[in-house]
């Protein structure tokens, strides 16, 4: 299988998005290749959002170059449901009409006591089922709820239906890299150029 995805993925030309996105609230600039190594230039103002994101890429092998700046001053909503939603077009624009995916991934990440399962579909349906209870704990000085706005906006901007539960897991920040490498490794395999298709993964003909 690793084989098949490595030959599939070198088939085709690099897979990639540029997506920009300025408000009042927020601006950002987001890079993102599909088909890379897992090299990082990662800037938005929350160091552990940082860490996450580059774990993110790290296990997935995309290559992702974001620098983004929001009104932190308030808080780190604005700047995190952006982020999501940047990042979700950028996947959106870089699969294109999804001909030869796999379409569908799935990760079971343990990072010491935590346990994170993560399941994607690329259906071009929006929707997030999230099972991550974290209430209000903080880490780094981040607000750890506010990670379910971001991956709401992922979901709602690239089309993807999101499935992430957290089985085990007690300490905070165990909990969140297992989450986020899982999601790298899923979107990894369901971006995969697949040799066995030659259409779109639907009986529909489209996604």
């Amino acid at each position: 299988m690793a084989t098949r995805k490595k030959q599939a993925k070198n088939a085709a030309a690099p897979r990639s998005a540029d997506v920009k996105r300025k408000t009042r609230e927020t601006d950002n600039c987001l890079a993102l290749g599909l088909d890379g190594s897992g090299a990082t230039k990662v800037d938005t103002g929350l160091p552990f959002v940082d860490h996450m994101l580059q774990a993110m890429a790290k296990h997935g092998y995309f290559d992702l170059n974001l620098i983004a700046r929001g009104d932190l001053e308030v808080d780190a909503h604005h700047t995190i449901e952006d982020l999501g939603l940047t990042l979700g077009q950028a996947i959106k624009e870089a699969v294109g009409d999804k001909r030869g995916i796999r379409r569908y991934g799935s990760a079971h990440v343990p990072l010491d006591e935590a346990l994170a399962r993560v399941v994607i579909d690329l259906s071009g349906r929006p929707f997030l089922a999230y099972n991550v209870r974290c209430d209000d704990r903080m880490v780094g000085g981040f607000n750890a709820r506010l990670f379910r706005e971001f991956f709401q906006a992922l979901v709602n901007a690239g089309g993807i239906t999101l499935h992430i539960d957290l089985l085990a897991g007690e300490e905070i920040h165990h909990i969140f890299e297992a989450v986020f490498k899982a999601f790298g490794r899923a979107l990894d395999e369901a971006t995969t150029l697949d040799l066995r298709c030659t259409g779109i993964p639907s009986t529909k003909g489209a996604l």
